[in-house]
């Protein structure tokens, strides 16, 4: 599906604006892409999540939209714009970045458009925990932390890209409010050491809902280590496939489709 289906239109808030492409109908969920940008695996996604139901909403962070995936394109995406750009924190820890307070405007102006009991976000590698960030506004009812790779500092030690007090928010909302978050990663993923989901697993305890997928399962032939768990290493049958169809059921029940 091309983007020329969806309907483009710039958003405002947090002290940023920034393009957003939407598309379906239903309670929101906002897709945040991985490294390099809004790339065509990326925007399927996005369209399985439209056919379950859902409203789309897919920012374009950085990147070009639609531009197919290389690796010249991901280490010039990386190097060349993330690294310096004032709206990414990618190298400590307790830190989130300040687009996600762009992010969580989105959240509120997409609840308020599409109703429901509130609405999904799903962050994908560089943005995979803003997921988790976002739960300061209430209206973000069903994190997923696809593959979170920052901060690049302390990883193997567990760092995160989360605040103190946005931990803490999202902790007592995870109790208050009887919510999950969803975390996906594949097995030894360089990326996404055991340690920082065993962190996540500390700090949230019964409320993380970990899944980690065995290497062997994902997509084959893309001459990568497994790492974009529903995007370009999807697995397309076996038990990896339970990735998608967890985060799918994930937003459906969270969001009152189920």
């Amino acid at each position: 599906m091309a983007l020329s289906d969806w309907a483009l239109s710039d958003f405002t808030g947090g002290g940023f604006t920034r393009p957003v492409y939407r598309r379906g109908q239903g309670p929101a969920v906002i897709v945040i892409h991985e490294i390099p940008g809004l790339h065509p695996q990326v925007i399927d996604f996005g369209e399985r999540l439209v056919d379950a139901g859902m409203s789309v909403f897919m920012p374009s962070l950085f990147g070009t939209p639609g531009k197919a995936v290389t690796k010249g394109y991901a280490i010039r995406s990386m190097l060349g714009n993330i690294c310096i750009r004032r709206e990414f924190s990618v190298w400590k820890d307790g830190r989130s970045s300040p687009i996600v307070d762009w992010l969580r405007a989105l959240a509120r102006h997409a609840h308020g458009t599409c109703g429901g009991p509130g609405v999904g976000a799903v962050g994908m590698c560089f943005t995979g925990g803003f997921a988790l960030a976002m739960m300061t506004e209430p209206a973000v009812v069903a994190p997923v932390l696809a593959q979170p790779s920052m901060p690049i500092r302390g990883a193997k030690a567990g760092s995160i890209d989360v605040s103190p007090a946005e931990m803490a928010c999202a902790k007592r909302r995870l109790v208050d409010e009887d919510l999950t978050v969803l975390g996906l990663r594949y097995k030894g993923d360089p990326f996404v050491p055991d340690a920082r989901f065993a962190r996540l697993s500390a700090e949230l305890e019964d409320r993380f809902e970990a899944v980690a997928l065995e290497p062997e399962d994902a997509k084959p032939d893309t001459g990568m280590t497994p790492h974009s768990v529903l995007t370009i290493h999807l697995p397309t049958s076996g038990p990896g496939k339970d990735a998608e169809v967890r985060t799918i059921g994930f937003f459906r029940k969270r969001l009152g489709l189920a």
